[in-house]
This record gives structure tokens, sequence and C-alpha cells, in this order.
């Protein structure tokens, strides 16, 4: 603590903090210094490696292998042989009890599994340790609660398993995207090939663990890790009945045209430029808190971050200035100290496109506030960063910077919020703050994105749907909706 302020007679408030180090300790992980394809329940020796490295160190982390396509082949051939071999044909209270055991591995070994993915993906612990983790162990738990019910939850439809599903996971949050993949194709039978990001592919890796404990039949799931090359190759296999891509926009778009006319499911979760909308009758501060998190939780690493801020006119003012000193607070740093709020930059590729972004709104006349930091000398790091006086033609507010930049504009009625809101290519999310219901249901209504947030931003549940329009893609996981792309049906 700071020098003391003496209030009349009060006792002293303190007037600023300071924090210690509060690193969680990395001794709980046991990292192999080479990994294989883990594919028909063993691993397999690659034949080509790359290293996996930390993004806040720049630390060598393990030897991974780089999938080709013989490898592909070879693990959707383990794939189509167990789904043929029992796996599809295994009653759905079975399937439930493989889901369940992995769900409670998850949980088990969640401390384990926090400490991999803040280590190899550079997010805060507390968000791998508080949200991640506990949603991604909330994905088996729940679709193992569907997997004896499809017929109850399609009735009159028949529901049968799509086959092997090929599918491709971002770096911006590896687990807990494997499992919004992974828990409804076992569910409703299917057999599974899937590639972790290029970056951050250990805790798909370490999941063979967890997998291997549960017993799962071998062939069931196969991960096979490496580029776009090895994604490219998968998206390619003729043997593959279904693709479940979740990336930017920009590839979305070349698998789509690589799967027309071949007759292969797709489903596509893409890019976001999301806004979040701020009435005059809403409760400031709450609203601070949650732009706060819907920007600069995971350095802005999330699809459907808030990233474009629209403010009435009335609170412009006040609601940047509370922002901007909300910033202040925010402290920027080590991923497994405990009290970190933004932690480290994906990738050096990811930080030069922010870079890149971010000095085109400084070019284009946008007016930029980023709080005093000090950020680390090694490693990828950006401060969080606030853009007012911004036009919708700015690069900054059409294009998806992926990174902890928040673009700030104004909006006098719900009309012209809405018209603004929708001037963008995606539609994936949105945000509402304000105290009346009826507005809320009245912009929920007429804004185009898949989820609309109401005096709240990021909250997941398993049981909710989650996908968007236009160029954020189509079809939807989560909830019952979730196990639609992974079956068939006798009508």
């Amino acid at each position: 603590m700071s020098e003391l302020d003496t209030r009349g007679g009060d006792s002293p408030v303190p007037t600023g903090w300071t924090y210690a180090p509060a690193p969680e300790s990395r001794e709980i992980v046991r990292l192999r210094e080479r990994y294989g394809h883990f594919v028909g329940g063993e691993w397999l020796e690659p034949s080509e490696t790359y290293e996996t490295i930390s993004p806040a160190s720049e630390e060598p982390l393990a030897v991974v292998a780089q999938g080709t396509a013989a490898d592909v082949d070879r693990a959707v051939a383990a794939a189509r042989e167990a789904y043929a071999d029992g796996w599809s044909s295994l009653p759905g209270s079975e399937r439930a009890k493989y889901l369940f055991r992995i769900a409670r591995l998850l949980q088990e070994r969640a401390r384990e599994f926090a400490v991999l993915e803040s280590l190899n993906g550079g997010k805060p612990i507390k968000e791998s340790r508080d949200v991640d983790l506990p949603l991604a162990a909330a994905h088996f738990f729940y679709y193992a609660g569907w997997a004896d019910k499809l017929e109850y939850a399609f009735p009159n439809r028949r529901p049968r398993p799509v086959g092997v599903a090929g599918q491709i996971i971002p770096w911006n949050f590896p687990l807990l995207m494997l499992a919004w993949k992974v828990a409804p194709a076992l569910a409703c039978g299917n057999t599974v090939v899937l590639k972790p990001a290029e970056t951050t592919p250990l805790t798909a890796l370490l999941f063979c663990d967890v997998l291997r404990q549960a017993e799962l039949p071998a062939g069931v799931v196969n991960i096979v890790t490496g580029d776009g090359r090895t994604g490219a190759a998968l998206v390619d296999h003729p043997d593959v009945d279904k693709i479940a891509f979740t990336g930017s926009t920009e590839v979305g778009k070349a698998i789509q045209r690589q799967l027309a006319g071949t007759g292969k499911r797709l489903t596509l979760e893409l890019g976001g430029k999301a806004a979040n909308v701020v009435f005059d009758d809403c409760a400031l501060d709450q609203a601070v808190e949650g732009i706060v998190n819907g920007i600069y939780f995971n350095q802005g690493h999330v699809c459907c971050a808030g990233s474009r801020l629209f403010a009435q006119e009335s609170i412009h003012e006040p609601l940047v200035a509370k922002l901007e000193r909300r910033l202040e607070t925010l402290r920027v740093g080590d991923p497994l100290d405990k009290n970190t709020d933004v932690g480290a930059i994906n990738s050096a590729m990811q930080l030069a496109k922010i870079e890149e972004l971010v000095e085109s709104g400084r070019q284009e006349g946008a007016e930029i506030y980023q709080p005093p930091c000090r950020l680390p000398e090694k490693g990828y790091w950006f401060a969080p960063t606030v853009f007012t006086n911004v036009a919708q033609s700015y690069r900054i507010a059409q294009e998806e910077i992926f990174g902890p930049v928040l673009s700030v504009l104004t909006f006098r009625t719900p009309e012209e919020a809405v018209e603004k809101a929708n001037n963008t290519p995606y539609g994936l999310s949105a945000g509402v703050w304000t105290e009346k219901g009826s507005r809320i249901l009245w912009m929920a209504q007429h804004l185009r994105a898949g989820v609309v947030w109401a005096n709240t931003y990021n909250r997941f549940d398993p049981s909710s749907p989650f996908g968007g329009y236009k160029e954020s893609g189509f079809g939807r996981e989560g909830g019952r909706h979730g196990l639609e792309p992974y079956l068939r049906f006798d009508e």
C-alpha cells in the first residue's frame, strides 16, 4: 500500500495499491519433450515436427508433430474403424458413461489443465481456472445427459450419427473449443479427428491422457497436430462426413468453397465485430465492467468480443472517463500470476496484426488512449487500448482486430444504434445496456447477431446455443441445437 489519506477523524483510507506477485506453480504440469499424433489410442512417431512456445516468455515448451496427409489418412481410417466397430451402435446410455467420466476427469485435473492453457496460450490463469475449465467440463456433463435422449430431442425424426467428424479448433480457447465440438459429436455416436491450433496444441495433447483414463475405445477420438496444411488435408479427405471449423472468416470461406458440392456437412463459427450498445438510462458502473469484460477478456482474443462500443451521446463523456479510469487498474503481465488481468498476445503474427490496425486508427484520425503500464521485455504484449472520435468507415470499426482494442462511437436514438451496429459484414454477438426491458427486447429483435446479451456480456452456458449470421458463419454450438449438425435423420 502507498501513502495514506486521513479524512477528518476517520481511519486512514488507502490512496493506491501495489500487488505482490502471486504466481501459480508450473510444477503441476509435466510436459513431454516430444509429442506425436494420437491415433487409434496410440502415439504415432511423426515424420515432421515443430516447436511450440510460451507467448509470455518465448521459451520453447515442447516439440510437436506437424501432420501430413498420410497422418490425417491414418487418423481418419482409425475413426472410421471405431465408428463401424461398435461406437455408432453403442446405446446412448453407454456413450453417456464415457462423457461423464471425461467431465469428472477434467474437474479432477482442472488445475493442471488451467496452468497448461495459460502457459501455452498466454491467457491469465484466473480466466483459465475460473472460466475455461469449468465450462469445458460442463459441456461434457451436459451432452452426456443428451446421449440417451436423442429421440426425445427430435421427435418423429429418427436421429442417426453422421459418421466421422473432422474438427478444427482455434488458439483462443483451445480446451473449451475442443469440448464444444467433441462432446456433442460423441453424444450423437460419431467418431472424431480433431486438429488443434498450431500455436496451442498442448492441452489437446494432455486431453489424450484423459481419454486413456476414461477408457474411451481406441479410435473414437484422434488428435492430429499441425498448421493449416494439416487442416486442409482433413477438410479434403474423402472419408470425412462432417467438418466443424472455428476460426477466421477468410479460412472459413476457403473451406466452404472446398466443400461445395461434395455433400459433406459443414458448420462454421467465424469472426465478429460485436457492438456493445449503452443507453443513457443504464447502470453506468455496471456497464463499464461489462465493457471491460467484453473486450479485454483473454486479451481481446474472442470472436464475440465487444470491440465496438456505441454510447448514447448524453453519456458519452462520463462513460469514456469512467472507462479510462478503469483501464488504469488493469494489470498486464505474467499469465500465471493470479493478479493478472491481461496476459500475453498469442503469437508474434497476431501482435503484428494488432499493431498494424492500431496504427491505421491513428493515421485515420481516431484519438487513442492507453493506460500507463510497463510491458515485459520478452514475449508478445499489447496494452489495453481505447479509440475515441471513431468514424464508421475507419478500419478499426470495420475489421476484426482480435486484440485488446476498443473503438467508441456514439448514437442518439435506438434506431440509429441498430443501424450503426448492423453496419458490419459480421453478425456473431451484441450487448445492450438499459434499464428498460421493452427496449432490450426491441433491440434484440432488430440486431443481426446470433447472441444478444442484456446488461451483461460474455456469459456462456452449455444449454444455450451459440453461432452467427452473415460472415460470422452458420450452424449452432451448445444446447439442443448443437446436436443437430452431428445427426442425420431417417424421416
